[in-house]
């Protein structure tokens, strides 16, 4: 994980405060592409796929003590400024198809609930211990932000770790309320943001195009900024937000926030479709939406739905309809339910499930690679070293070779195990690592007793003393047969309880983090034991393939069939009650046929009848008779088959023998 550091530098001009972002950040090195399973997609269309879904980031803001004190111990006050920081926030990233959704404000007015100091990467470090520990488990959540009072030492104003949304570990950031405008906190913390997301500095050397000029503010993750604040993104902020997603950054942010946690109160027009509104499709002036009136957030005319994927031209899409393709090797596909308008929660493969298509683990919904982190380090034509590498240079324990730091701070040697866990060591690719400019090669020589060389290619980043090396092996990576780096350990993947939850599935569908069953298709959740149409409970039914379409067709002309037969018998109603409740002789007077046996019919109707709620056997007219019948509670009439008339008895029933002449025999007890 690699860390972003803002610095300020305050400048007094005319009673203005300029500040100055550094640019200590390396660029993004983490890659996570897995391969998407059939049907597979190509990378624009994962890419336009993942733009074109909305986004949500449930936030959690948190004001430490110090923060409380500078807003005059006023906890309504704190918390008015903090709901203003994120309506900010969530007007910046509106442009890149995200919303930001306060679901939380907390304020320590008594003590720091962690530690917070002048030391940034300290209280970035205890703050996101905090949030695992303490936060997650009690309020839901994507991301939390500390807004702290505390002016950090040097010139940082704000510290997030890159691309660790949705991560329990990382996914939150550290911002200095450094203007007395709420804007500028907002700007700081939608940079941070952009941080978790994997967006890097707009730099010089990358040439991203921002359509706001300097004097104007310029772009949100520009190194260097001043007054006017920045307030939209660059081209390159864009397409490293499109790379991540890519990726499989973010698996927490396709489901829409449970209303009822937002804060701040239900609004017309601020685009969440809340209690009593039908739809909601943001104030007057932005909505395009031509399903709902943004006035009274009501849908228009005979609109049935406004927004969502499953909602097309004001209709519900039918179910089975994809809605979210699967965007990696860990990923599943979502469908439509034909009941709701929104597209399900994200699913993917639980932790520890083989990844599709490719040799590794899923984690976090995504497969982690020895192959492709050196990729991502040193370029196209890169390639894991052999075990030897890992092993010789990782027992080291110093900043080139180690397996992460132990409790006092220092380099940890790596066991043997463990080596595949510790600094990641390539083969072949560029001459120098593409990561970024402050990342260098660490090219280790190793004898081998046969004789020969063999050469290991590590990098090192240098981020500080109290940041994670982004020249280590992720977590999730393979690292045996069944086994996953996790705390830079060699561990079997059983820990998760893969083969348990996948145990239930019958053999025909996978786990997902949810721990439910994703059956295969014809076969149907919970437990893909029965005929059904796949999927899961979690991510809908899977569309209906072309022999069930087939199959499906048959039905819909079967009841097409029935509906026929049964307008017929609407028509003729009073006729037929007349027969049957007239007596004996009188029915077999007037429905006795000719002695000539009449041409066999292609289809016959017959009559299944409910008397005193049981069952009586087939009434049937093969040979020309009707009889007659009492206490009649409701009648079904089928259309069936000639040549299957004989077999069929009422629902529930053994089929009757044939009678001749046509009786009535009752079934019931």
């Amino acid at each position: 994980t690699t860390y972003s550091t803002c610095t300020q530098d305050f400048e007094e001009e005319k009673g203005v405060v300029k500040f100055r972002m550094s640019m200590s950040l390396s660029k993004d090195f983490v890659q996570m592409m897995g391969f998407p399973p059939p049907p597979p997609l190509s990378a624009s269309q994962h890419k336009r796929h993942a733009q074109k879904t909305t986004k949500y980031v449930e936030l959690i803001i948190v004001a430490d003590n110090r923060e409380f004190q500078k807003q005059g111990k006023d906890v309504e006050r704190v918390k008015q400024r903090l709901a203003e920081i994120a309506n900010y926030v969530d007007k910046f990233y509106r442009v890149l198809n995200i919303r930001v959704a306060l679901v939380g404000l907390e304020v320590w007015s008594d003590s720091d609930k962690c530690p917070v100091t002048q030391d940034p990467f300290n209280t970035l470090h205890e703050f996101l211990d905090w949030r695992k520990v303490k936060l997650l488990p009690t309020k839901s959540h994507d991301n939390a932000q500390l807004i702290s009072g505390v002016y950090f030492q040097g010139t940082t104003i704000g510290m997030a770790p890159i691309m660790s949304m949705c991560t329990v570990e990382q996914s939150g950031g550290i911002v200095m309320d450094h203007s007395e405008n709420p804007l500028g906190a907002a700007v700081t913390l939608a940079h941070e943001l952009g941080h978790n997301f994997g967006m890097n500095h707009d730099t010089p050397e990358r040439g991203c195009g921002c359509r706001m000029t300097v004097d104007r503010g310029g772009c949100i993750m520009t190194p260097s900024t001043g007054y006017p604040f920045p307030t939209v993104f660059s081209t390159c902020s864009k397409k490293d937000l499109a790379a991540s997603l890519e990726k499989g950054v973010g698996m927490c942010l396709y489901n829409m926030p449970e209303v009822k946690v937002l804060y701040g109160g239900q609004k017309c027009g601020n685009g969440y479709v809340e209690e009593g509104e039908e739809c909601d499709c943001g104030e007057l002036e932005e909505c395009m939406n031509p399903c709902c009136n943004a006035t009274t957030c009501t849908l228009k005319g005979d609109a049935v739905c406004a927004h969502g994927q499953c909602c097309e031209e004001c209709r519900l899409k039918p179910a089975g309809t994809p809605c979210r393709e699967s965007s990696n090797s860990c990923d599943l596909p979502e469908f439509c339910t034909g009941a709701n308008p929104h597209c399900p929660a994200n699913v993917y493969l639980h932790d520890g499930h083989s990844c599709h298509k490719v040799d590794g683990y899923c984690y976090n919904g995504i497969c982690q690679t020895h192959e492709q982190q050196c990729i991502t380090l040193w370029g196209p034509g890169a390639k894991p070293a052999p075990g030897i590498c890992f092993e010789r240079v990782n027992s080291a324990g110093d900043p080139y070779g180690n397996c992460g730091k132990d409790s006092k701070g220092l380099f940890a040697k790596c066991e043997a195990r463990d080596a595949k866990c510790g600094k990641i060591q390539c083969q072949g690719g560029a001459n120098r690592p593409v990561i970024g400019t402050n990342a260098v090669s660490i090219e280790t020589n190793i004898p081998l007793q046969e004789g020969g060389r063999i050469l290991c290619r590590g990098t090192h980043v240098y981020l500080g003393d109290d940041m994670p090396d982004p020249g280590l092996v992720l977590a999730g990576t393979t690292c045996g047969e069944g086994m996953m780096c996790l705390n830079r350990q060699c561990q079997n993947v059983s820990v998760f309880g893969v083969h348990q939850c996948s145990g239930k599935c019958s053999g025909r569908g996978v786990c997902n983090n949810k721990k439910s069953c994703h059956c295969e298709e014809h076969w149907a959740p919970p437990f893909c034991e029965r005929a059904g149409f796949g999927g899961s409970l979690d991510s809908g039914p899977m569309r209906l393939s072309a022999d069930s379409r087939g199959v499906a067709m048959a039905i819909l002309a079967t009841l097409l069939s029935l509906m026929g037969a049964g307008f017929l018998v609407f028509l003729k109603r009073k006729t037929l009650v007349s027969l049957l409740f007239t007596n004996k002789k009188t029915t077999m007077d007037k429905l006795r046929y000719s002695r000539t046996p009449p041409p066999t019919p292609v289809f016959h109707l017959m009559f299944w009848i409910s008397r005193q709620n049981t069952f009586i056997e087939m009434l049937s007219c093969r040979d020309g008779y009707l009889v007659e019948m009492t206490e009649i509670l409701f009648l079904i009439c089928v259309m069936v088959p000639w040549s299957l008339s004989g077999l069929l008895g009422p629902p529930g029933q053994p089929a009757p023998a044939r009678h001749s002449p046509c009786t009535v025999h009752d079934a019931s007890p």
